[in-house]
This record gives C-alpha cells, sequence and structure tokens, in this order.
C-alpha cells in the first residue's frame, strides 16, 4: 500500500484529478484492505482537488480515524468556504476524544475568522492554550487574522504583543485588521511601527494602509506610500494600483488619480471603477459616464461595483434616460441579483424622483438589505412624501430590519421637515444606546431635528458632545441660531469655526449673513459678505444676494438694496426681488416697491404674493384706484394666498391644520380657542398689520 499512498500524495500535488481518480477505482477493484494512512493520502488528494464531497465519502467509509483524518477534512471544508461544516466537524473530533494538532487548530480558527465568529474564535483560542501546542508564529497570524475580522482588535493586539518575533505577514494581519474595522488611524501607527523595526513590506500591507489614507483622506501620507510602492517595485499589483487611485480621488485630486490610471493595466477593472467612483465623488459626472463609455466600448466587462459606482452620476433630470439606458444594459448582463447594484439602480431613480420605477425595482430584487430600504425611505422623503415614508418605516421594522447610522438620519430628517420633536426625542435614545450618537452624520442629523423644533439647547448640547465635527455639523448649529432670531450666537459659532481652523464655505456665510439681518447689523453684514469674496475666495451665489438685500430692506436702506442688485453680475431671481418688495412695504417706499413687484411679474407673472405685497403698498399710500385694479387683476386670475398649514403633536402622532380644514378636532371647537388665543395676543399688545 506504501507505492498507493506515494502516487495519491504526487497526484494530490500536481492536481492531475483523472490519475488520481483512476488509482482510486484501482484501489476499490483490488479488493485490499486499505490501511488508515492510504486512506489519509486519499482523502488529502480529494482535498487538494476541492472536491469535498468525494473527501467526506471517503472519510465516513473509513473504519478507523485519526488526528489527520480529521484534520484534512477540516482543512477542506475551511478551504472552500464551509466554515460551518469545519467547526462541526472540529467538535465532533473533540467529542472522539481526539486531541487536536498544530495544522486543526490553524484551520479551526480560519474557518471561525470566516464566519465571524468570535465567540467560537476564543473557544479554539482557548483550547489551543490548553492543550499545550506551541504557539508558533502561523498559528497566531492565524489568530490575529481571526480576531481582526471578528471586530476584536484588543484581543489581536494582545495576541501579536505576545509574539516574540512577528513576521511580514503578522505585521500585514494586524494593520489590515484595523483598517478593515474602520480604525484607520491604528492601521497607520502600526504601519510606521513595521518600518520603524525594520520590517519588510508587501503588497497587502501597502493595499491596506492606501485604504486607510484613503478613508482618512490624508494625501501627505498617501503619497509617501506612494513613494515606498514605486521603491518597493509593487506598483503594478492590482490591489495596490486600486489603492492609489483612491487615496487620490477622495483627496480630490483626480489629476494625480488619472496620472496613475493611465500607467496601470488597464485589463484591471477594479481601477476602471475606483477612478469612476472617484468622478462621481468629486461631482465630475460627465467624466465619469465618459469613463465608463471607455470602459464598456474597449470591451472588458464591468463588473457588479462598477456599476454601483457609475450609477450615481446619473441621479440628475439630465442623465435621466441615459440612467434607464444603463438599467437595460445591467439586466441584459445579469448582475440585477447582486444587492448593491439592484440598490444602486433604486437609488438612481428614488433621486431622480421616479418612485413608481423604484417600487418596481424594490419588487423585482430577490433579497433586500437595509440598504434597499433606505433608498426607498429616502426617495419618498425626498418627494416630501411623509407620510408614507413613515408607514414603509414602520414596515421595515416590522420586518425585522435594524436601523442604520443612515436609516436614523433619514428617520431624523422626517422628525426635522415634519417637526415632530417627541418622535425625534424617542429616535435619540435609540441612538444612544448603540452609541451612534458619536457618529458625526448622525450627530448632525439631530442638531438639525432640535434646531428645526426650535430646542436650541438640545442641539447646542448634542453639538458640544460631538468628539468630531465636519462643516455640515458647524453650519447646521450656525444656521439653527440664524433662523431662531440669536444672532450673536450663530456669530459666535462662525468666530469658533475659525479658531478650530474650519474653513468655511457658501453654505456657512448664508447662515452667517441670515443672523445679522436678523440683527439688522448692516456694517456686520456687508463686512463678512466682502471678507466671503477676498478670504475666502468664494463666489456669492443669489442666496447671499437675496440675504444682503434682505438685511438693508429691513433697515429701510432700499435705495442701497436696489443698487447692490444692480450691481451683481447675475440676473437676479425672483426671491431677491421680494426681499426687497418686504422692505418697500415696511419702510413705504412705493417707487421701488412698484418696481419690485414689476420685476418678479415680469420672471412669474402669476405669483400671488407679489400682487398682494404691491397691493397692500397701494394702499398704505391710499391709492384705492390702483388697489382696485390689482385686486380685479387677481380676481379675473383666480389668484388665491396659499393655505397656511401648521403641525402639532400629540401623544405620538402628528396632525395638520389649515384654515381650509374642518373647525372640529375630537369635539374641540378650534374657532372658539383661535378667538380666545387671538384676545391674549391683543391683550399683550400685538396688533396684526396686514391690510389684504
Amino acid at each position: 500500500m506504501s507505492s498507493f499512498s506515494r502516487l495519491l500524495r504526487h497526484f494530490g500535488d500536481t492536481r492531475s484529478i483523472s490519475k488520481g481518480m483512476v488509482l482510486h477505482a484501482k484501489i476499490i477493484i483490488s479488493g485490499m484492505p486499505r490501511d488508515i494512512y492510504t486512506n489519509n493520502h486519499l482523502l488529502s488528494m480529494y482535498v487538494k482537488f476541492d472536491r469535498i464531497v468525494d473527501a467526506r465519502k471517503v472519510f465516513d467509509e473509513m473504519p478507523e480515524r485519526n488526528v489527520i483524518s480529521w484534520t484534512a477534512l477540516i482543512s477542506g471544508y475551511s478551504q472552500v468556504g464551509m466554515a460551518g461544516k469545519a467547526l462541526d466537524c472540529f467538535s465532533l473530533m473533540i467529542n472522539d476524544g481526539l486531541e487536536p494538532n498544530y495544522y486543526t487548530f490553524v484551520s479551526s480558527v480560519s474557518a471561525c475568522a470566516s464566519l465571524g465568529d468570535g465567540r467560537a474564535g476564543r473557544a479554539v483560542h482557548g483550547r489551543t492554550y490548553r492543550s499545550g501546542v506551541d504557539f508558533s508564529t502561523p498559528i497566531c497570524n492565524s489568530l490575529i487574522n481571526m480576531y481582526g475580522k471578528c471586530g476584536l482588535l484588543k484581543s489581536a493586539q494582545l495576541v501579536f504583543d505576545v509574539m516574540s518575533e512577528p513576521n511580514l505577514i503578522s505585521w500585514t494581519s494586524l494593520l489590515s485588521s484595523y483598517s478593515q474595522q474602520g480604525e484607520n488611524l491604528e492601521s497607520l501607527k502600526v504601519f510606521v511601527l513595521s518600518r520603524r523595526v525594520g520590517a519588510r513590506t508587501n503588497e497587502f500591507a501597502c493595499a491596506s494602509v492606501l485604504s486607510a489614507c484613503a478613508e482618512l483622506e490624508d494625501l501627505k501620507v498617501g503619497m509617501q506610500i506612494h513613494c515606498l510602492v514605486v521603491k518597493c517595485a509593487l506598483e503594478f499589483d492590482k490591489f495596490v494600483e486600486t489603492g492609489l487611485i483612491s487615496v487620490y480621488t477622495k483627496c480630490g485630486d483626480l489629476n494625480l488619480a488619472g496620472q496613475v490610471f493611465s500607467e496601470v493595466n488597464h485589463s484591471n477593472v477594479a481601477a476602471w471603477t475606483s477612478l469612476i467612483g472617484g468622478y462621481v465623488q468629486q461631482g465630475k459626472r460627465g467624466k465619469a459616464i465618459d469613463l465608463f463609455l471607455r470602459l464598456h466600448s474597449s470591451g472588458i466587462r464591468p463588473s457588479e461595483r462598477t456599476f454601483s459606482s457609475v450609477l450615481g452620476a446619473f441621479a440628475d433630470a439630465e442623465f435621466i434616460e441615459v440612467g434607464k439606458q444603463l438599467h437595460a444594459l445591467i439586466i441584459k448582463m445579469g448582475c440585477t441579483s447582486f444587492i448593491p447594484v439592484g440598490n444602486a439602480v433604486l437609488d438612481f431613480y428614488s433621486k431622480c424622483g421616479l418612485l413608481q420605477e423604484s417600487f418596481r425595482t424594490f419588487e423585482d430584487m430577490n433579497e433586500h438589505d437595509i440598504v434597499s430600504w433606505n433608498s426607498l425611505i429616502s426617495g419618498l422623503f425626498g418627494s416630501g412624501q411623509y407620510v408614507d415614508a413613515i408607514e414603509l418605516l414602520k414596515d421595515m421594522l416590522f420586518q425585522g430590519y435594524k436601523p442604520n447610522l443612515y436609516s436614523y438620519s433619514i428617520i431624523l430628517s422626517i422628525c426635522s421637515n415634519i417637526p415632530a420633536t417627541e418622535w425625534g426625542k424617542q429616535t435619540h435614545c435609540c441612538i444612544i444606546k448603540p452609541r451612534f450618537d458619536s457618529n458625526v452624520v448622525v450627530g448632525s442629523s439631530l442638531i438639525d431635528m432640535y434646531a428645526k423644533s426650535g430646542i436650541l439647547s438640545a442641539a447646542r448640547k448634542v453639538f458640544d458632545n460631538l468628539t468630531s465635527k465636519n462643516l455640515v455639523s458647524w453650519n447646521t448649529m450656525l444656521a439653527g441660531y440664524a433662523q431662531h432670531g440669536f444672532p450673536r450666537e450663530a456669530l459666535e459659532i462662525y468666530k469658533m469655526m475659525l479658531r478650530d481652523d474650519i474653513k468655511p464655505n457658501d453654505v456657512t456665510f448664508i447662515g452667517v449673513l441670515s443672523a445679522c439681518a436678523h440683527a439688522g447689523l448692516v456694517k456686520e453684514g456687508l463686512y463678512y459678505y466682502n471678507s466671503m469674496l477676498t478670504d475666502h475666495d468664494i463666489a456669492p451665489r443669489m442666496e447671499h444676494l437675496a440675504s444682503i438685500v434682505n438685511l438693508l430692506a429691513r433697515k429701510g436702506e432700499t435705495r442701497r438694496a436696489y443698487e447692490f442688485i444692480r450691481s451683481f453680475p447675475m440676473e437676479s431671481s425672483k426671491v431677491v426681488w421680494r426681499c426687497l418688495l418686504s422692505g418697500c412695504k415696511t419702510h413705504r417706499d412705493l417707487v421701488l416697491g412698484r418696481l419690485a413687484a414689476d420685476k418678479i411679474l415680469s420672471i412669474d407673472p402669476d405669483d400671488t404674493s407679489a400682487h398682494i405685497m404691491l397691493s397692500n403698498i397701494y394702499a398704505e399710500a391710499k391709492m384705492w384706484d390702483e388697489t382696485a385694479q390689482l385686486r380685479k387683476i387677481m380676481k379675473e386670475k383666480a389668484m388665491k394666498k396659499d393655505t397656511g398649514c401648521s403641525w402639532t403633536e400629540l401623544k405620538n402622532k402628528v396632525y395638520s391644520f389649515s384654515a381650509s380644514h374642518s373647525t372640529k378636532f375630537e369635539g374641540i371647537d378650534l374657532t372658539e380657542v383661535l378667538n380666545r388665543l387671538t384676545l391674549h395676543l391683543l391683550d399683550a399688545g400685538y396688533f396684526p398689520d396686514a391690510l389684504f
């Protein structure tokens, strides 16, 4: 039988499947009894062929098994991705009274890593320790990898720290673990330490550390790693190529990303995908689409991730038809079963407001994940269908899907826009439990929800407790103060931004100028406007013009506001002219008021508010003929003021009210309540100034 054993080992090593199976047949035909050594070689041969079913059949027919038999089967299951089966065999082996060896533990730990089962991994680790097996470098490396994939980074670090001589795989496993779990700064620290102690580097270490640089948007370190990659001749590895492109695109340097792309092997579809994704992230939608068309015409088959990336470029009315064509190509290429692709299609239709197509795509998907639900709910929210969004959210929770960071961000946005303060507070409690409140995206949504609900003290508390703040956090807090008439606090937030070296953007200055307008700070408002142009090199938008016009007109400087409009290089919108018209109404500037109203009506002849404000200006100037003429025009055009609507929240339910609704609510006469409130207002000294 020794000759059979040698041949079986040879055929397994050379992967000669047909010869190995022929030899197995001859052994069976010969009728010779097989000893445990021959059976183990036969089992190992099928494992090397990845024919795990045949390997299991050989194993089940073995009259006698030893630790090598079990280890070969466990290793086979682990290699073909059947990690659960591998661990089942490990348990059965223990129950049979056999003591695992070095190779058994390595295969079992690898199976735990594949499953992400930290509890089972700890049990195998403990068993290894009690068995007295030497904790050699390969076992430690397997443990580091397993703990990293299970998110148990402290355990991974402890295993690494007790190693006497960590090798290249040890260092790479540890820094990859930190990178995969989002601890990117720690990943960089491990890499720097490995260089200091003289450890070599490889393509896997470089790819992991480049991923960390991309997530941190650290261009300087990314470029240093690029130099190291070239020095070590690793620049042609496909994972390193993709990592370099990802670093430069995430850091906003698309020129360098394009340069790296031009030097790589263009058969690497991951490199194409990374650059396309970079263009989409930086708002270069046209370039992303052009690059995808180049990829498609080159004959290289796009991957599922390529489709997921490029679909983000089509979320605009300009590209809807092209996006639909891409959806057809996805169906034609059979990529719809890939969940991220289905989610990307769903997101495309949702962002374009094509909700019918969104629901059809959702129904056509074989399976959904939390991203699918988020995209659909976000589409309803973006279209202003808040009630439907809430109902869909309830369906999602009822079906057992656990909200993630983005889910909570959508819920808080709904609470902000309705508003539903109590529901928002309950959501805040749900966020605190999994510690999502420290996330900057969720934190910014919480600030926005409390600010729009007028609970600025709670908004400020969330803001102050954020461990890391981004520009959105600062802008949201600033805008909250400005909208609710707290200009001093808003401007203090702006000064804190500058002290913390946060670079303001155009949205920041909309909040700053709005705060100045609320407080009537003309001098300060003009100073901040000029600072935006000269100190921060930000081109003014129509919103900035409207804020300055509003600031000047509110203070009665209507002529100066008009001259400011005339000096603006762009054609002014009706919002700008309405700010001037409002100021003219307040300060009884008939001439400029008529001019502003004419400008608004030239843009939108059916603008009801312009007719009403101009009618009030005429009435205050006792120009009754003009007032009557304007009201006659409105009557002929059947113009009416838009019905005002208010919300209130009672017992976790949101109720809306408008002048057109019934005056009865749960047996209460609302007209009587309103009359009492009006009397209280009059007693407090308030007199309405509306004439229309």
